[in-house]
């Protein structure tokens, strides 16, 4: 059975710590010792969410609202050369429909939107969509990364599949090499990983002569406040988005997508609120996923394990897209440079390759994850090679002073010297190995605003525009206006998730904490000086705090603040230790337990901070183990699109997660949301190589590759 994760919060002084990189001041400007921050504080949400009393954007239901739905194209690849809706609009129930993109246009991945239908009944969608005629061409396609670098594959848009190189090098790579103790090379590669998060990506829409109002599910309100606004040639101040609770979003929820323009529309064709959620098979197609890599890797190092050389060719594919983490070529791989670790000599060459499949977007940790898994792997089959122990490989040439010493306190903790063994010795057919890996990421802070009211009652309201995509945003606003005006995070009401409250940024990037907390101190502490003048009392903590709120009077204090210098900071970054068991018979591996470190900057609340590093950590399991999107070559379908389908790492895989949060107040608030999800796939990976004896070169690691590895059955393709 699993067991819940554990955590342990230390002051960086523990490892001899000063402050990390980009600290922008020496003094603490948090207070210390904190009283509520730093502490385990429960979710002020958290009974709303656990009775169904939460309102999502799907459970939104304006009078007279309608029903909407996409049709979507089913070639892979097609020239579209026209569009009737005319029998469509004779469907009872129908009440609009809008095309996509025009009635003539290149259609280039399975999935792609044509038209969308509002109608008063789902039924009457479905019937309406089924009586589109679309007349179309169908064109060559190739959904394989592979199949698509050939010479003959068809091509994906006018030029060349493959995109020039970007090269970066410094040093004599060559010279590095030949001249290198030891030398590994090989050929690794991850999958393209589907966006899957809980709730769909969607809106309700009410558009009016006067202005819209969407309840969206995003990552960015003010984002969707400006594409819904361009949408409809209306003034952003005439759009107000609205996202009280969201079930998820890793990166591909930024803005209102396609779905979110081709509601607005139909709102305002029939002057009535629409409801457009996507299905599991629309996430599946059309909405972003994680791209591949394929990394050709050459590591070479002296004899006391320094590493002296790095050579890699990457591709990867971004499907029909070049943007977010496939920007400048690279393909999804993130190995411009070796990835944390510093060697005098590289050269990398990335390139991307277009296929007949929906554009990658960003995706937790944008990029990190493939190169981490590149770089991880053949720096254990160096230190294998040369005899040298994993962790002390990384402590000699790892950059990052917080990592190095991370590695030696994880080592201790996790019993590393007592599970490492020479790969493969284990006896019987149940081998046990061990791994470790590590991340870098920014999380650094930005412009959010906010505004504090302080009520005579001694109740406080705080306004921010900042959407929680339910890692606890809300509970961190109530924890650091209680911080700051000594009262209980109870006491205080976090109004959030509205374009009509101060503007915040998006959250993406691990920025969100670093951004908020800055604003809403700032916010708390100009309010706390007009109390003390309007109330005329010095001190307004504890007891009297509700005799200085009596003298406000009827009208309430309201201040404004705005994210501040030296509030927060960028650079963080983390260690895992993991543990598995393979059965060799079978293939099957069992993870046993993950022990992560992270220098988290100022703890603002331990257990929704715990909650992030586990929730980063069961994702880079399922990814190291699970998940993979499988197109259908002969159709450009995705096969694996449900949740039946599609294998996600669930509680019955987790397991025993143990986390060791490094607090450094010093340093500000850091977000480490992205950090977490990083090394996992890369030190499982390692310690099924030292379990069996071989490396499994590819992810996911399924049981067949294992299988294939140890000789049982033919080799797996890549």
């Amino acid at each position: 059975m699993p067991t819940l994760p554990d955590h342990t919060p230390i002051a960086a002084a523990a490892l001899g710590q000063g402050r990390g990189p980009q600290a922008a001041k020496a003094e603490i400007l948090w207070p210390t010792p904190a009283r509520v921050l730093s502490t385990d504080v429960l979710r002020v949400d958290a009974r709303e969410k656990v009775t169904g009393e939460a309102k999502y954007a799907s459970d939104v239901q304006p009078p007279g609202w309608l029903y909407a739905m996409i049709l979507r194209s089913r070639w892979a690849a097609a020239k579209v050369t026209a569009i009737d809706t005319s029998e469509a609009l004779k469907v009872p129930g129908v009440k609009s429909i809008v095309l996509a993109g025009g009635e003539q246009r290149r259609v280039r991945y399975y999935g792609t939107e044509l038209a969308a239908v509002a109608a008063t009944s789902k039924q009457a969608c479905l019937d309406a969509l089924r009586a589109i005629k679309v007349t179309a061409e169908p064109l060559p396609f190739v959904v394989d990364e592979r199949d698509a670098m050939k010479e003959d594959a068809p091509r994906v848009f006018d030029g060349p599949n493959l995109s020039a190189p970007g090269v970066k090098q410094e040093g004599d790579v060559a010279n590095a090499l030949s001249s290198a103790a030891a030398v590994v090379e090989g050929e690794l590669s991850t999958q393209v990983q589907i966006h899957h998060p809980l709730e769909s990506h969607g809106n309700t829409i009410v558009v009016k002569d006067d202005g819209a109002t969407v309840w969206a599910s995003t990552q960015g309100i003010f984002s969707v406040r400006d594409g819904i606004a361009g949408n409809l040639k209306l003034p952003q101040s005439n759009v107000q988005v609205i996202c009280d609770y969201m079930g998820g979003g890793f990166g591909a929820k930024f803005g209102p997508g396609v779905e979110g323009g081709l509601a607005a529309r139909l709102s305002k064709e029939t002057g009535l609120p629409v409801k457009l959620m996507l299905t599991r098979l629309e996430e599946g197609l059309a909405v972003g996923n994680r791209p591949s890599s394929i990394q050709k890797i050459k590591m070479g190092a002296s004899a006391d394990g320094k590493l002296t050389a790095f050579e890699a060719e990457t591709v990867g594919t971004p499907g029909t897209g070049g943007g977010g983490e496939t920007a400048g070529g690279s393909g999804g791989a993130n190995v411009a440079t070796p990835y944390i670790y510093k060697v005098p000599n590289f050269k990398v060459q990335q390139r991307a390759v277009a296929t007949n499949a929906g554009a990658s977007r960003a995706f937790r940790a944008p990029a990190h994850p493939q190169g981490s898994f590149g770089t991880e792997c053949m720096l254990d089959d160096l230190a294998v090679k040369l005899g040298i122990d994993p962790v002390e490989i990384r402590i000699l040439n790892d950059p990052g002073e917080n990592r190095r010493k991370e590695y030696a306190l994880g080592r201790d903790k996790f019993g590393w010297k007592e599970k490492y063994k020479k790969p493969g010795s284990s006896p019987g057919p149940i081998k046990t190995g061990v791994g470790c890996a590590g991340a870098t990421w920014g999380g650094g802070g930005r412009g959010t605003r906010a505004e504090a009211q302080i009520n005579s009652d001694g109740t406080v309201e705080v306004r921010v525009g900042t959407q929680d995509l339910g890692t606890g945003s809300r509970t961190l606003v109530a924890m650091v206006a209680a911080e700051a005006f000594g009262i209980r995070p109870d006491q205080v009401v976090a109004r959030i998730g509205d374009t009509r409250f101060p503007p915040s940024g998006a959250s993406g990037g691990s920025t969100t904490t670093a951004s908020l907390c800055p604003g809403v101190w700032d916010a708390c502490q100009n309010a706390l000086a007009e109390l003390k003048t309007r109330s005329g009392m010095a001190d307004v903590a504890g007891p009297n705090w509700a005799v200085a709120c009596r003298k406000i009077g009827i009208n309430p204090i309201s201040a404004q603040g705005e994210w501040k210098q030296g509030l927060s900071s960028s650079g963080s970054g983390g260690v895992q230790f993991v543990e598995v068991e393979v059965d060799t018979d079978t293939g099957y591996i069992r993870v046993k337990k993950v022990l992560a470190l992270m220098d988290c900057g100022l703890i603002v609340n331990t257990l929704t901070t715990t909650s992030q590093i586990n929730s980063g950590i069961i994702m880079g399991m399922s990814y190291a183990l699970h998940e993979e999107r499988v197109m259908d070559k002969a159709t450009g379908v995705v096969l694996n699109h449900s949740f039946d389908t599609y294998k996600i790492t669930n509680l019955a895989d987790t397991p025993e997660i143990e986390c060791i949060l490094l607090n450094m107040p010093e340093r500000g608030v850091i977000g480490i949301a992205e950090v977490s999800n990083v090394p996992t796939a890369s030190a499982i990976a390692n310690a099924v190589a030292n379990a069996i004896g071989v490396r499994v070169p590819s992810l996911p690691i399924t049981p067949a590759k294992v299988l294939a590895a140890l000789g049982k059955v033919p080799k797996m393709s890549a």
